[in-house]
């Protein structure tokens, strides 16, 4: 957990606070749909690899409202709303927004381009092997057991991706770039490490899970996606941009 060694800086903006009371509403939401209707929302707007079945174009803007649970959503929305404050009020509430939407689909595009990358051969030997119909339905019914050549890919298809983790990675970065030399601490760690250097820590860390696949089920690639993005988009603006920081 993250925080300033120096004083509040103000009340919390709108599109921050909005951002963190949408994705706690979704969060509420799809629990009750699930206990009442059992309707799984994630399934629906999390988003799936484009191959899938389950793949629907709209989850690439939905799945970063979506979460996992209250741990999830707890460790994103306290980064959002220690570093979003911070960036919307420097930068102003529509720069801000668009800032965030697009480190979030950019992230979504680089999590979709790395799977392509690692996943293309077997889903072309998925295919050879059986029809799509058949494939279709073996995947929406988990019938893939594990074993079968192609149960790796497939519980990759049928998995979908949840959470604000690319576009908060996406702020984190901003932050590290506009105020570099900024003292943080982090819990469990008693001195302060400035902003520049946290970041190129959790950028390097992402990289090394995501090439060694550890860590479970989180999309490194995406995080990763989500600073890369970021990067491209501060470098235009501080180019084009008169005094924008």
């Amino acid at each position: 957990m993250f925080r300033f060694s120096g004083g509040r800086f103000g009340s919390t903006p709108p599109v921050t606070k909005n951002l963190i009371i949408i994705n706690v509403v979704m969060l509420l939401g799809s629990m009750l749909l699930a206990q009442v209707f059992r309707v799984n929302m994630n399934a629906l707007l999390g988003m799936f690899y484009f191959q899938s079945p389950l793949f629907g174009p709209w989850q690439i803007v939905t799945h970063m409202f979506m979460h996992g649970g209250f741990g999830h959503i707890f460790f994103n929305m306290y980064a959002l709303w220690i570093f979003g404050k911070t960036l919307e009020s420097v930068w102003g509430s529509k720069r801000f927004l668009i800032y965030y939407l697009a480190t979030g689909l950019g992230a979504a595009f680089f999590h979709q381009l790395v799977n392509y990358i690692q996943f293309a051969p077997d889903i072309a030997s998925l295919k050879a092997a059986y029809s799509v119909d058949i494939i279709n339905k073996a995947l929406l019914n988990e019938i893939l057991q594990p074993g079968n050549q192609f149960y790796a890919i497939g519980r990759e298809l049928i998995r979908p991706t949840v959470g604000a983790s690319g576009a908060v990675y996406g702020v984190l970065l901003a932050f590290g770039m506009l105020f570099p030399n900024t003292p943080l601490y982090i819990m469990f760690i008693p001195i302060p490490i400035k902003a520049k250097w946290l970041v190129i820590g959790f950028g390097l860390l992402e990289l090394y899970l995501g090439i060694t696949q550890s860590g479970g089920s989180i999309a490194h690639f995406a995080h990763l996606g989500g600073m890369i993005f970021g990067f491209i988009l501060i470098r235009y603006w501080n180019k084009y941009t008169r005094n924008f920081y």
